[in-house]
């Protein structure tokens, strides 16, 4: 077998592969969006002539209070979202253009964060917020995570390839540290924010242990742990409402996907990672 026909048959493998991680990543989406336009009667009888109906979504809509369960989730990953946002590009800029003793060692010590599971400080995270009063609070939910080491990195090292002639013309024009960042780096690392900002989004949307740890009602719940409580055994199981009330939670995020697939990749492709 020539090298040319080894690689022709390489290329299709890796073609049917893909499809086949493909279709078994879409099945359990495909069956959800199935049972939750049909009625209960049709939830696993795939009849194309079955009736469809938006019964389920109203069900569910009206079994939960789903509305305060988004405005919850809406506030907490805004709040965090800022926080990140804000706290990872003062010390992203700090790392990236500022000189300061013990500087490699710091930036050491965030990177670390990187290392850590967030599971295994549940326990300490949910006794600084008890002993701050905090408990059962969006605030608390999201403190633990505004500064994201994650964040940090990704944006100082977009910071970093920014032309050091453009830092040095701003100053010359008079600019303050904060007036550079602001009006130089900022502006040149917008790719990179919408690429994290993405990220930041889904993962807070579907974060689910710590918040069911640390909040105990309606008023604080995301979506997530209100989808949970509401899919209980003790409201009874009827798929063709819960992957109603699952769509409902989800759809935010697909679409948001659908519409930003392009600018993500293409984000995190220009985000200079050297």
């Amino acid at each position: 077998m020539s090298a040319q026909t080894r690689t022709g048959t390489l290329t299709l493998l890796e073609a049917i592969a893909a499809w086949l991680l493909g279709l078994l990543w879409i099945l359990p989406l495909a069956y959800a969006v199935w049972t939750a336009f049909h009625p209960a009667a049709n939830a696993t009888r795939f009849d194309l002539a079955a009736p469809l109906t938006l019964e389920n979504f109203a069900a569910a809509w009206q079994a939960a209070p789903f509305a305060r369960y988004f405005l919850n989730t809406t506030m907490l990953v805004t709040m965090v979202l800022a926080a990140q946002l804000v706290l990872g590009t003062l010390a992203a800029y700090g790392f990236a253009r500022f000189e300061f003793k013990g500087k490699d060692f710091v930036f050491l010590l965030v990177l670390l964060q990187l290392m850590v599971m967030p599971d295994v400080l549940i326990v300490e995270n949910y006794t600084t917020m008890n002993t701050l009063g905090l408990r059962d609070t969006i605030f608390a939910v999201g403190l633990p995570y505004f500064a994201s080491a994650f964040g940090i990195f990704l944006i100082r090292q977009t910071f970093k390839t920014v032309p050091r002639e453009l830092d040095d013309a701003a100053r010359v024009e008079g600019a303050t540290s904060l007036q550079v960042l602001w009006k130089v780096y900022v502006p040149l690392a917008k790719p990179v924010y919408l690429a994290y900002a993405l990220v930041s989004i889904s993962h807070h949307w579907n974060n689910f242990l710590w918040p069911l740890i640390i909040t105990n009602s309606v008023e604080t719940r995301p979506l997530t742990v209100g989808l949970q409580v509401f899919s209980s055994t003790d409201q009874g199981v009827d798929w063709s409402i819960i992957t109603a009330a699952t769509l409902m939670t989800s759809a935010p995020l697909l679409v948001g996907f659908l519409l930003f697939q392009k600018q993500f990749v293409q984000s995190f492709m220009r985000a200079g990672l050297k």
